[in-house]
């Protein structure tokens, strides 16, 4: 009996995580709890049992995420091409976030009470600063480029996640193209606009 039972709490576990990965790669993170307990076919009761608390399913849900995130950064930033590192690391999370625009709410999420994702965020944007200086001294990135007008990007595709599935992934890979030719460093680059302060202070990034 005790075998089944613990049996029963992984299915309903998994099920619920299947559910809510469904519904914020869908609508975002602003579905309710109890949409989530209904779509993997269980009671609030178990749902609050498993995850006390929304973020609590946030976390867990994105796990993956996160580790396929970090990969891309961690992997882009390794490259001793810092600009094939860069594009490589544009393209790869333009078509991550493409698929999944609920990862990208959490992911740009500056509530203290999401600690997971607040470490996630610093640390690998602090990683993508670095490697903007390595492009910017090797003369491929434009000078005025800041780690803000990468997280512009990701913020405006989000609007990709509404694409058919069949043409996500080749409009993700478009966008990013489109990106990158931008920040490329030119002698015909005209001078861009103030920057806007879209990190929060606790992952403030400079030049």
């Amino acid at each position: 009996m005790t075998h089944n039972l613990r049996a029963d709490a992984r299915e309903n576990r998994g099920r619920i995580l299947e559910a809510a990965r469904a519904l914020f790669a869908e609508r975002g993170l602003d579905v309710p709890m109890r949409e989530v307990a209904r779509r993997a076919g269980v009671g609030p009761a178990t749902l609050y049992r498993r995850f006390p608390t929304k973020q609590d399913l946030v976390d867990d849900a994105f796990a993956d995420e996160l580790r396929a995130c970090r990969e891309i950064v961690v992997d882009g930033c390794a490259d001793p091409d810092p600009w094939r590192g860069l594009s490589s690391v544009v393209e790869d999370l333009t078509v991550l976030n493409a698929r999944n625009q609920g990862f990208v709410d959490a992911f740009m999420s500056a509530h203290p009470h999401a600690p997971v994702f607040g470490r996630h965020r610093a640390d690998l944007l602090h990683r993508l600063a670095a490697l903007a200086a390595r492009a910017k001294r090797a003369g491929r990135l434009r000078h005025d480029f800041a780690v803000d007008d990468l997280v512009l990007v990701l913020l405006a595709g989000r609007g990709l996640s509404s694409a058919h599935p069949d043409t996500r992934t080749a409009a993700a890979r478009r966008f990013a193209a489109l990106a990158l030719d931008a920040f490329r460093e030119s002698a015909t680059n005209g001078a861009l606009p103030r920057r806007p302060p879209l990190l929060d202070d606790a992952v403030r990034v400079h030049r």
